[in-house]
């Protein structure tokens, strides 16, 4: 796993290439107690950050507010 979701997700993607015509699936094994798990949880936060300050139509948008300036620059990272 990588830190910044959306480069998994960019990898994930090029799996299935233009013109496929079969399944594409991408799993991923993650074993508990490791730093791999970490990363996946740390994803999981960026992502739900990120849809929740893009989706919010700037009804919650004092939530930018209340982050950190560690946090903000974890999401452009």
């Amino acid at each position: 796993p990588w830190w910044n979701p959306a480069i998994e997700d960019q990898a994930t993607d090029r799996a299935h290439r233009i013109g496929q015509k079969n399944l594409v699936q991408v799993i991923k094994l993650v074993c508990k107690g490791t730093i791999e798990e970490k990363i996946i949880m740390l994803q999981e936060d960026k992502k739900e950050l990120i849809n929740n300050v893009m989706n919010s139509d700037l009804k919650n948008a004092h939530l930018i507010n209340t982050l950190s300036k560690e946090e903000i620059l974890d999401l452009l990272t």
